[in-house]
């Protein structure tokens, strides 16, 4: 019976805590932009794909820094970001360069690819306005 009260008072307070925390969104100045320097839209590359970002308005920054106006790159590979309130996942659509990379080496299966930049803070959750690019489009052979 004991255990069973516990178990409820921990799960309430969970829950309340849940409730109550909000993710105060890192804000990001009017302007700021996140732009892809190479491949273009639209081009034919081959493995390797070499990817290089550009930014303005803000400064790339390591995942640990906490500047005002920083942020690091994150690389979408076919996939759309739709949760901005949460930090963005790692995995093989997400790539992350937490360490203030502004290029990298892709392997990308043959055929056509989309692919957006997008800054996060150091807790790579995005900033408030979200400061991403546009999609491209490759077609790696």
């Amino acid at each position: 019976m004991k255990s069973a009260i516990a178990a409820t008072l921990v799960a309430l307070s969970l829950a309340a805590c849940g409730q109550e925390s909000e993710i105060n969104r890192t804000p990001s100045p009017a302007g700021a932009n996140v732009f892809f320097i190479e491949p273009a839209d639209g081009a034919t590359v081959t493995n390797p794909v070499t990817v290089k970002f550009g930014i303005e308005g803000m400064e790339v920054a390591p995942a640990v820094t906490d500047k005002p106006n920083t942020g690091h790159h994150h690389v979408l590979i076919d996939t759309v970001l739709e949760d901005f309130e949460s930090p963005i996942p790692a995995d093989d659509t997400h790539k992350h360069f937490g360490k203030g990379q502004t290029e990298t080496q892709l392997e990308l299966t043959p055929g056509e690819h989309s692919l957006q930049l997008l800054l996060g803070d150091q807790n790579h959750i995005p900033h408030d306005p979200v400061v991403e690019s546009e999609s491209i489009t490759i077609t790696v052979e």
